[in-house]
């Protein structure tokens, strides 16, 4: 997968840490847009699925802060969303400043698959 491969190379982690973070990213996306702007973004993103499903769950005190955030709704599921990736990307072995170096990958990747429009959709949830 080019975008696993991207991420790889350009920062030094493991396929599997790439494919978990890329996940974590993709489901804040998927929780923050509305369907059919998630599979808008979907679309240009070939095996979101499998990305999806190795993001692990975020667990300890900011996944359960982030659990209870996104319980309530609101505005406050979308900071439990944005919580609970320090926790998942810790479970991969990664510290949180690695989040805003995927980022950038990603959302180059998106916009080079997709355009503008698809790009600007995802960074306005993950930003």
């Amino acid at each position: 997968m080019e975008l696993i491969q991207l991420l790889t190379e350009s920062l030094g982690v493991q396929e599997s840490q790439a494919e978990g973070g890329a996940g974590l990213l993709f489901q804040l996306a998927k929780d923050k847009l509305g369907d059919d702007d998630f599979a808008k973004v979907a679309s240009y993103v070939p095996g979101i699925e499998n990305l999806l499903s190795s993001a692990p769950e975020a667990g300890g005190m900011m996944g359960a802060l982030g659990g209870l955030a996104s319980a309530m709704g609101g505005e406050a599921a979308g900071i439990g969303s944005l919580m609970s990736l320090p926790g998942g990307f810790s479970k991969l072995g990664l510290d949180s400043g690695m989040i805003a170096q995927f980022l950038p990958i990603i959302l180059s990747f998106v916009q080079n698959q997709g355009g503008d429009e698809i790009k600007n959709l995802l960074e306005n949830v993950l930003n």
